[in-house]
């Protein structure tokens, strides 16, 4: 069986790759074809192709040239014809991503099947019209990933797609990152930690709830918090939260590359997730490899993860039951531990790659079985 993962714009190059070793150590011909990722380092390609045959003149000038996404818009559309055009032997395309989903499903090649990933359905309260491009774009496909039973809800109840054409397979735990053959040591802002520390990490961004986290903060003693990531909003007020919480606050407002992220992880004894809307986070699957206790609103396929009991569960926003569920972890060494045996045991079973690969295998092969060849 041989199978194309198609990311044009490299969205979620940790996501695809980890698949695609997967599905190559399962006896799956995999070739992923993206472009080259700009961020940073991604995983080497283990057992599986890479065809970086997007934007490669975007690539080329790299993140810091001006009109950089004017320009990728100008490549996109000869990308996605030469890609439609382009002969293959593939069985079966696997979608993670489209660029311009509404342009895109009219310039997919004729390959069928075709399976899309929905990483992303809907934001909140979606309008008709955007459920009606949601609808035609999944709907193109023959069959649509959901990773949990909530996103699997959303794509049946608001996109309206049939439950036949849906299947839920749980996204893996980031346990790459877990033996990376270079870790960077702990950055030195967060260095001397000495008691228990409750770590936010990710891109910041309004629907996170740091300003939620920090409020709940001041009722948590004996511990420090870390919030750390990229930002994608105003830190000053988060700045402001913090010095009002009476607490040690510390800030790593930049990019983190991957070989940073151990260290930081593994010295965290709690990670907090107090997001007010998601579907699912790579931060997420990031404290389930590396086996930490969470603390995670009731948001998206969040609760599925709780009902593993790899994590405590507070609903969005409810800054009393946060402040409590931190409080909890923070002061009771044995409850953390045993959310911590469960996160590892999550990791290596119903969310690892192991299965993820088994159950998307089985859906390409029973998608086969049913086209005519």
């Amino acid at each position: 069986m041989r199978v194309q993962l198609v990311d044009p714009s490299a969205f979620t190059p940790p996501y695809d790759r980890a698949l695609a070793a997967a599905l190559a150590r399962a006896g799956v011909e995999v070739e992923l074809v993206t472009t080259r990722f700009l961020y940073g380092p991604v995983p080497d390609a283990d057992g599986y192709e890479v065809d970086e045959r997007f934007y490669r003149r975007t690539a080329a000038r790299g993140l810091s040239t001006s009109a950089r996404l004017p320009f990728k818009g100008a490549e996109h559309l000869r990308d996605m014809l030469a890609f439609r055009r382009a002969p293959s032997d593939a069985d079966l395309v696997h979608y993670q991503w489209l660029t311009l989903p509404g342009l895109d499903r009219r310039l997919l090649p004729p390959t069928r099947p075709r399976v899309m990933t929905a990483h992303y359905i809907l934001p909140p309260n979606a309008s008709r019209r955007a459920a009606r491009g949601a609808h035609r774009v999944f709907g193109a496909m023959d069959a649509v990933v959901a990773h949990s039973l909530h996103g699997a809800a959303r794509l049946r109840d608001e996109v309206g797609l049939p439950a036949e054409r849906i299947r839920v397979i749980p996204h893996g735990a980031f346990d790459y990152l877990t033996r990376l053959p270079e870790e960077k040591p702990l950055p030195e802002e967060l260095a001397g930690a000495e008691g228990p520390v409750v770590l936010s990490f990710g891109l910041l961004r309004p629907y996170k709830g740091l300003e939620n986290l920090l409020e709940a903060f001041t009722e948590v003693s004996g511990a420090e918090l870390w919030i750390v990531g990229n930002p994608r909003m105003s830190v000053e007020p988060l700045h402001e939260a913090a010095a009002l919480t009476g607490a040690r606050v510390r800030f790593v407002t930049r990019f983190v590359e991957d070989a940073e992220i151990p260290a930081i992880f593994r010295r965290a004894d709690v990670v907090a997730l107090p997001y007010l809307d998601a579907e699912h986070s790579g931060v997420l699957y990031t404290g389930l490899a590396f086996g930490k206790p969470m603390v995670v609103s009731a948001v998206g396929g969040f609760p599925e993860v709780a009902d593993a009991g790899a994590a405590r569960l507070v609903p969005p926003g409810d800054t009393a039951a946060l402040a409590a569920a931190l409080r909890e972890l923070v002061e009771d060494p044995a409850a953390r531990e045993e959310l911590a045996a469960a996160a590892r045991a999550a990791a290596a079973g119903p969310y690892s790659w192991e299965e993820a690969a088994r159950l998307t295998r089985d859906l390409y092969e029973e998608l086969l079985e049913a086209t005519p060849r």
